[in-house]
């Protein structure tokens, strides 16, 4: 089932998309990768999620990836003796870790990591943000404040500390035990919250030992700061800019958004916009238009892949949301200022064999009438630096290995197909024109890219181009080996 468009939409299961029934829609209307939210429902709900979605790939005959996304570590004050309390603009509030219930004064915060962390002038954020405080002075075990945004603190709401690196692993316990269970089911990728260094995506790698690639999800001040480290460590970016824009100023999350989506394709890694793309879709059949513009412009940027969260999850219309999500890549690709966007910002250092060769590979085919480039690969690192490049042309991703097929469909414009090992290149060419023409993207009278690295098999050796015909037949009529 080939798609008419080059980003890809990923789709959050929850109580609304969890049958067979609705995660075959949301495949059929247009989600590419299914997402696991592994802060809501158990492991027997994720296992039955996880069985449904690879029936529905052998149903419909193609790769379909799975993104288990972890909690993190959350931090929340404790509880209030009237379960809340108003504080006004001025007012002096103590965070402390007394555990006894808070007043309208005081409350605890169970988390001595935050005032080891803290110092005076320091921002404390509550509810997301809609309270603001600011440090006055603060000692081991607690932090005087100064009310800057008043309004209803109550029990257990969450607080964010936008001015400080914590000393706090990314992965708490949950997340260490939810990482072991959706690797063992075998799940693709691996997202992973409250990233503030490099080092929590280099943990997340080692415990996870290869079963699933890792995607840094960039929510944090701290994380921007670090973020060229977090993504030489990471296998693919997650823009949040929900948790972005609750601790930076909103003004800051566009460009912010933008410069990160041109690094991760300059690294020819993978990355997602995320968060509210079409939030009232929860509610509504139709997005605003603010809505559509902001994917559009996701898209227009070059990414990747854009993301429904509640609205496929929760909301009362998952299918229309992934349909519209569809629709608005299909109109946004098909306009002129599109492929210009692209190709102004094709700017990347070439500096490999392997950077030459799909570098060629997209300058042939649009100078000529090339139906597909296509390319055989391993650890999928051939098919990400041609999907680097933005070529005009559709990709066909072949390589043996399903795990690979399923991480490729996180990215721009790769259409994975399974194929049996091959050793020499007139297999690899037979193979790629059966899946070019099998997909409907070329004919028999059409001619074809066909990138691969020899001797095959081995990861990271792409040194080969070759232009060659769809027909089979005439592959093996004209074929010098």
């Amino acid at each position: 089932m080939s798609r008419n468009r080059n980003t890809k939409i990923v789709a959050t299961l929850g109580p609304a998309s969890s049958t067979y029934e609705m995660i075959k829609v949301l495949a059929e209307a247009g989600a590419d990768v299914f997402r696991m939210n592994m802060s809501h429902g158990t492991h027997d709900d994720h296992r039955e999620r996880h069985a449904q979605i690879r029936k529905v790939e052998k149903e419909l005959g193609r790769p379909i990836a799975i993104l288990a996304d972890l909690q993190g570590p959350k931090l929340r004050c404790g509880t209030f003796v009237a379960h809340s309390a108003e504080l006004e603009d001025g007012d002096m509030f103590r965070f402390d870790l007394d555990p006894a219930p808070g007043e309208n004064h005081r409350v605890c915060l169970p988390h001595k990591e935050i005032f080891d962390a803290l110092s005076p002038g320091d921002t404390l954020l509550v509810n997301d943000g809609k309270m603001r405080l600011e440090v006055v002075d603060n000692g081991d075990d607690f932090a005087n404040c100064k009310v800057i945004v008043g309004g209803t603190i109550s029990d257990r709401k969450g607080v964010n500390v936008p001015d400080a690196v914590l000393p706090l692993a990314a992965l708490s316990e949950k997340d260490k035990e939810d990482l072991e269970f959706a690797c063992s089911l075998g799940v693709d990728w691996l997202a992973l919250s409250f990233v503030q260094r490099p080092e929590d995506v280099e943990e997340a790698r080692a415990l996870a030992q290869g079963r699933a690639a890792v995607l840094a999800k960039i929510e944090k001040p701290s994380a921007v700061r670090a973020f060229d480290e977090i993504l030489a460590a990471s296998d693919g970016i997650m823009v949040a800019r929900g948790d972005l824009g609750v601790e930076l100023p909103v003004q800051n999350v566009p460009p912010i958004q933008k410069r990160l989506v041109h690094a991760c394709r300059r690294a020819a890694k993978p990355v997602i916009v995320a968060t509210q793309m079409m939030e009232s879709m929860i509610e509504s059949p139709v997005p605003t238009r603010a809505e559509v513009s902001d994917v559009a412009n996701a898209i227009y940027e070059g990414a990747d892949a854009v993301m429904l969260s509640a609205e496929s999850a929760a909301g009362n219309y998952p299918r229309e949301a992934v349909a519209t999500m569809n629709a608005v890549a299909i109109e946004v690709e098909s306009d002129p200022t599109y492929r210009e966007v692209l190709d102004n910002s094709r700017k990347v250092a070439r500096t490999t064999i392997a950077d030459g060769i799909v570098s060629a590979a997209r300058e042939i085919a649009e100078a000529t009438d090339i139906k597909v480039i296509s390319c055989f690969t391993q650890s999928g690192t051939t098919a990400l630096l041609v999907a680097r490049e933005r070529p005009k042309v559709p990709i066909i991703a072949l390589t043996p290995l399903k795990g690979t097929a399923r991480r490729l469909c996180l990215s721009w414009g790769i259409q994975s197909h399974m194929t049996g090992e091959v050793d020499r290149f007139k297999m690899a060419v037979v193979s790629a024109a059966r899946a070019a023409r099998e997909s409907g993207l070329a004919t028999e009278d059409d001619q074809i890219v066909v990138t691969a690295g020899v001797p095959f098999n081995v990861p990271g050796t792409t040194n080969i181009l070759r232009i060659a015909p769809c027909a089979e037949r005439l592959i093996f009529a004209t074929d010098p080996e």
